[in-house]
């Protein structure tokens, strides 16, 4: 009889909550099964979840297989970390005493990384209600204004205006040295000196 590790729901419509347990293979999702070994509520925040590690391990080792979902609510409880903790119990890599460190090490590091989820969770309650209640009011957002790229904006701004003003400057001052230079003509013949002209008569 192939037995499996998998969640039977229960609860009522879009509020599921689920129960996690081994059962036939064939008999259907929510129908007979052989035992519960715990519970899974996905409502919550975090989700919350409830194993007996030990009859969890003791039905893999018997040969259960978990779903998916049940596989990763092993993995975050530790059974399967203790499976393959006690494999290397079996082969001489470890001692018990080390395995039960080890394993009773992992299990504390995830429980107070849920503890500290929940106190998350609870200020974050806590502060929305204060907000709705009107004793706080929610925090404006402070825009930043970055000085030194409004400097260098203006900076940037000035040079382009002088730029543009020296411009009609420039091209008149470059019309000119191009226009082609006329030579006046020389004097075709010289003046006469005031001594050869003719004197008048009285």
């Amino acid at each position: 009889m192939p037995v499996k590790i998998r969640l039977a729901r229960r609860g009522r419509k879009k509020a599921p909550f689920y129960h996690i347990v081994a059962a036939d293979a064939r008999s259907p999702r929510d129908g007979k099964f052989i035992e519960k070994i715990g519970s899974y509520n996905p409502m919550t925040k975090p989700a919350t979840v409830q194993l007996d590690v030990d009859k969890a391990y003791d039905w893999l080792t018997k040969g259960a297989q978990p779903t998916d979902t049940a596989r990763a609510l092993l993995r975050f409880k530790g059974v399967l970390y203790k499976k393959h903790l006690q494999r290397g119990v079996a082969k001489g890599a470890l001692t018990q005493e080390a395995a039960d460190a080890k394993l009773k090490e992992f299990i504390d590091a995830k429980d107070q990384k849920v503890a500290a989820r929940v106190e998350q969770t609870k200020q974050e309650r806590l502060d929305f209600l204060t907000m709705v209640s009107g004793s706080a009011k929610p925090k404006a957002k402070i825009v930043e204004t970055d000085t030194d790229a409004g400097e260098a904006f203006r900076e940037n701004a000035e040079e382009v205006a002088e730029v543009v003003n020296e411009a009609p400057e420039a091209e008149a001052e470059a019309t000119e040295a191009e226009a082609p230079v006329v030579e006046a003509p020389e004097a075709a013949a010289e003046e006469t000196p005031a001594e050869d002209a003719p004197a008048e008569d009285a």
